[in-house]
């Protein structure tokens, strides 16, 4: 018994080891580097600090240090905005996208599916030098055309870049948050949509009723996603930031902590500013996650309360009406009169039990 326990304990200890040293190396440890950093600073010594530099306790110096900067608060709120309006935007184009997919034919699924992903397999860099080009007048095609029909097209102009960077998020990650999705819907039980079917369901009430509730948890976990994607917003204003004026050195909060670290070679509060940053990405994540949870726990109450009435009224009514009303109220109808058996019995069929139904009066005939 002893030595059957020890080799359980070897075998998970052998398939986890890896993953929590791995885990340890790359996420636990710089993390809390970066917290040491956020809270030490330098102090230096001699005419000019020539004598040495060492570190220093200083608290939460840099922590108000970084809050204390107009140029790090704004660009927090630039990225909370720029959040609010692109986080809706990618998940229903994403939703739109999969759910398309799932209502097409057969021979143009994979061909579409392989178009959407694509733009996920270009790296960020590469997106948003492509973009930079259909932006920069004089050589974007869009920017002529624009000017052909009378329009003065400003996609580098301060009010316009964010939505323009929102623009080249879209068009890389759609395609991945998609596909998520469509593997949510492969996994749905056909038998649901051809017993909707049969009930006289719609397209748009198979979409509302059958397919959104069942993908929730994809869109949740896209969702999530794209929270945390949008508030590290780096890649995309490092590489415009030449094209236009409005790119400033602190227009995104990592861009900030970038050029601190980098720039100004203030590691400390560059620290201070990625662990601030980290906090935010946390808070409205699990925000998330928790008003979801307690929307999808009042909705299955609210559900079960509506069955427990149901349940109630059947049983008043078999009580006033005898034993006959108790026989028809246990047995599921339908509003669809065409779901009655064709075999001349009284009989109306649920949705589960159609198929079996059918099949047993094929058999008598």
């Amino acid at each position: 018994m002893t030595t059957t326990r020890s080799r359980h304990r070897l075998t998970i200890t052998g398939l986890l080891g890896p993953f929590i040293v791995l885990f340890t190396l790359t996420m636990v440890l710089p993390l809390v580097y970066a917290i040491y950093e956020s809270v030490t600073g330098i102090q230096r010594s001699g005419a000019f600090g020539q004598g040495g530099s060492s570190p220093v306790f200083v608290g939460l110096d840099n922590y108000i240090t970084a809050l204390g900067a107009s140029a790090f608060v704004a660009s927090l709120g630039r990225v909370l905005l720029f959040a609010v309006v692109q986080v809706p935007v990618m998940i229903i184009l994403a939703t739109a996208l999969a759910l398309l997919l799932d209502a097409a034919s057969a021979w143009g699924v994979r061909f579409f599916r392989s178009a959407y992903f694509l733009p996920y397999g270009v790296p960020g860099v590469i997106a948003s030098i492509l973009w930079g080009f259909l932006y920069t007048p004089g050589l974007s095609p869009l920017v002529n055309f624009g000017s052909a029909l009378g329009l003065n097209l400003d996609f580098l102009g301060g009010g316009s870049i964010l939505w323009s960077i929102a623009n080249i998020v879209t068009w890389q990650y759609a395609g991945y948050n998609m596909l998520v999705i469509v593997a949510q819907l492969k996994s749905i039980d056909a038998d649901l949509f051809e017993a909707a079917s049969i009930d006289g369901a719609n397209a748009w009430q198979v979409i509302t009723r059958i397919k959104l509730p069942l993908i929730r948890p994809a869109i949740v976990l896209t969702t999530v996603f794209t929270i945390i994607g949008t508030i590290q917003l780096f890649a995309e204003p490092l590489v415009l930031k030449p094209l236009s004026s409005a790119i400033t050195s602190s227009f995104t909060p990592n861009l900030s902590a970038y050029n601190e670290a980098f720039a100004n070679n203030n590691y400390n509060l560059a620290a201070a500013e990625s662990v601030l940053l980290a906090l935010v990405a946390c808070a409205f994540s699990f925000g998330f996650l928790k008003l979801v949870t307690r929307g999808g726990a009042h909705h299955d109450n609210h559900r079960t309360r509506l069955h427990r009435q149901k349940r109630k009224e059947s049983v008043v009514k078999a009580t006033k009406h005898g034993p006959k009303a108790t026989q028809d109220s246990a047995q599921p109808r339908l509003e669809n009169s065409g779901n009655r058996c064709p075999c001349g019995c009284r009989r109306l069929l649920s949705l589960s039990g159609v198929l079996a139904h059918n099949r047993r009066h094929q058999i008598h005939k």
